[in-house]
């Protein structure tokens, strides 16, 4: 394989250099800015890659002896290689629309940027040019990956189960997830504001005065609150409370190590088919991550995926990745900690908008 990195003032000038000298059949293998050491020849840095080296002109001079930035490349024209030996198909058969001028290639490249797994991310643009073809522009190559993102999640931005008499919901998930103060958010916005008796049990009994702060919001909400430590305790409380129209459980945040303190009061939301149990995950953390915590807590039984922070994050790609893998469905978004200001039930246009806002912003700050 031969790959070439080109420079230039911008990423449009930087490929439209790569097209000349390497033509039509030329991959992109990565848009960047600049690094700092090789700044001086342009701002922004294309790779681009050739399943063989371009031959040269009868009429060329011998190339002169390797720089250190043609070292530089030689040494990743290795890693692209291992690359290359890793996909399921090899380089000299990718798609025409990974060409560098390409809208197809754009909307790859947003993605990707977004931090869109690398796999979903091919997947979304090969149907693209499938529907479209290679040589649509960028506005008609957005509206069609737009709705071909639509089918690869879902959204559910309901509380409780439908066959259960009343609506009973649970959130778990790592420490430090937000799970408490989005619960307190959920119990004034279709609690109290839908004038709807609530209850508040709080299942945590690993960390000490931990539902200190769900008993405080119980009291500012002046809502019933009760604190059950075990499996029973939790079922009697819930019997109790059964005339209330919404129970919110909180249970305690686990780490890995600590998911066996958690077992029994897993398997008991797990039996209950009563109780719509959302898993509450920072979308700040990495797409690995998450992938790691929704495998942990599968224990507790899980319907819909939560996702919290938003205003920590501008890469929205780890959500998708996570809703499309799972095939569980998004249920609500919060972006900071005010009640209940900052949530908001998850809608597709909502998260792609930002899928595609920050896969944008992203390309910006690399040109």
């Amino acid at each position: 394989m031969y790959v070439k990195s080109f420079f230039a003032a911008t990423v449009e000038e930087a490929l439209a250099e790569g097209g000349r000298e390497m033509g039509p059949d030329a991959l992109l293998v990565q848009s960047r800015r600049a690094p700092r050491e090789s700044r001086h020849l342009g701002e922004c840095e294309v790779v681009l890659a050739l399943a063989a080296a371009p031959r040269s002109t009868s009429g060329e001079q011998a190339a002169p002896a390797p720089s250190m930035l043609e070292r530089e490349l030689a040494a990743l024209r290795c890693q692209v290689d291992a690359m290359r030996r890793s996909l399921t198909h090899a380089a000299v058969a990718a798609p025409r629309w990974l060409a560098p001028s390409s809208a197809t290639a754009r909307i790859f490249t947003l993605l990707v940027e977004a931090e869109v797994s690398l796999p979903l991310a091919e997947q979304i643009a090969e149907a693209v040019a499938a529907g479209v073809g290679p040589g649509a522009d960028l506005p008609r190559a957005l509206a069609a990956a737009r709705a071909e993102i639509e089918k690869r999640f879902e959204v559910d931005a309901t509380l409780g189960r439908e066959a259960a008499a009343g609506r009973v919901v649970a959130v778990t998930g790592p420490p430090g997830a937000g799970k408490t103060t989005t619960l307190a958010k959920l119990a004034v916005t279709y609690g109290l504001a839908a004038r709807r008796p609530v209850a508040l049990i709080s299942a945590d009994h690993c960390r000490i005065a931990a539902a200190d702060q769900l008993r405080a919001y119980a009291a500012i909400l002046g809502v019933s609150f009760e604190l059950a430590e075990t499996p029973r305790a939790l079922a009697q409380a819930l019997e109790f409370h059964r005339g209330k129209e919404l129970i919110l459980i909180d249970t305690p945040g686990l780490a890995g190590d600590d998911l066996d303190q958690g077992a029994d009061l897993a398997a008991f939301l797990h039996s209950r088919q009563d109780i719509d149990t959302h898993l509450v995950l920072s979308a700040s953390m990495k797409s690995a991550d998450i992938t790691r915590a929704v495998e942990r807590f599968e224990i507790f039984g899980p319907a819909k995926l939560l996702f919290t922070r938003l205003d920590e994050t501008a890469m929205l790609g780890p959500v998708v990745n996570e809703a499309a893998r799972t095939r569980k469905p998004v249920s609500f978004l919060t972006a900071g900690q005010q009640v209940p200001e900052h949530l908001e039930p998850a809608t597709k246009s909502r998260i792609i908008d930002g899928l595609l806002s920050c896969g944008a912003a992203a390309e910006r700050a690399a040109a």
